[in-house]
């Protein structure tokens, strides 16, 4: 039996233009076109079709996934792997819904999580690497700057550490800052002096005058104030001042 793009279109839900882009693409092509010169596709493009599909539920970009397709013809093979990947997506987002449930549980209640629970799922290098793709996009669009190229490894264990430590640091300064506490409070003062120590402990060379600058351009910058003002309204503002009068008085 063969499927005109439009019935293909409504069999596998995909937009009309899609099937037309997979074909410009190579990626997708008709196995005949009919007198009318309309797109027909049979029982191998649906098969084809399917993978792609798949392979784009993992967000695989369809360069790739036409390399996979061209280079592996065993159905059997592709579903396989394809199983593997979903359920390890599966797995990972089972782990994320947990940890977000526990989070709605904790507001509900007026609570705070502990560090460490607030990063549970987040237990691979690809997991980090998918928490921070949105943050990386804008960093690369914005500045130039990519956090994530390919030949540099994540070390997941570092990572989490320095998550649950920047996490208690802004609860803190949070904190702090809805108590009234002047920036100059010893106990702010503590805050930044512990937090600056944590980050040169861990391979991040900054000394009070970098740390205060960095907090200046989190202000400054839309996608990286935004972070923290969801956090808590204001925070931005009173961090960037909280490490300006850290750094003059050192």
């Amino acid at each position: 039996m063969l499927y005109t793009v439009k019935e293909l279109s409504r069999l596998a839900n995909v937009t009309v233009k899609t099937l037309h882009h997979y074909h410009k693409i190579s990626l997708l092509i008709p196995c005949q076109l009919s007198d009318a010169g309309y797109r027909l596709y049979g029982q191998h493009e649906l098969e084809r079709l399917q993978h792609i599909l798949f392979y784009r539920a993992l967000d695989f970009p369809l360069k790739e996934i036409k390399h996979l397709l061209d280079n592996e013809p065993d159905r059997l093979s592709l579903l396989t792997k394809q199983r593997t990947l979903l359920l390890q997506r599966l797995n990972r987002t089972k782990q994320l819904v947990q940890t977000i449930e526990k989070s709605i549980t904790f507001i509900k209640k007026g609570e705070a999580m502990e560090p460490q629970t607030l990063f549970d799922g987040f237990n691979s290098e690809e997991e980090w690497r998918d928490a921070l793709k949105e943050q990386n996009t804008y960093l690369k669009e914005t500045y130039n700057v990519d956090l994530l190229k390919d030949e540099q490894s994540i070390d997941v264990q570092e990572m989490n550490s320095s998550a649950q430590e920047a996490t208690h640091f802004l609860k803190n300064m949070a904190e702090a800052m809805i108590d009234q506490q002047k920036v100059n409070e010893k106990s702010v003062r503590t805050l930044i002096g512990n937090h600056i120590d944590f980050l040169n402990a861990h391979g991040h060379q900054v000394d009070p005058s970098a740390f205060a600058q960095q907090c200046r351009f989190f202000l400054q910058d839309d996608f990286h104030r935004t972070m923290l003002e969801e956090q808590q309204p204001d925070l931005a503002y009173y961090l960037c001042i909280a490490a300006e009068a850290f750094a003059e008085k050192v």
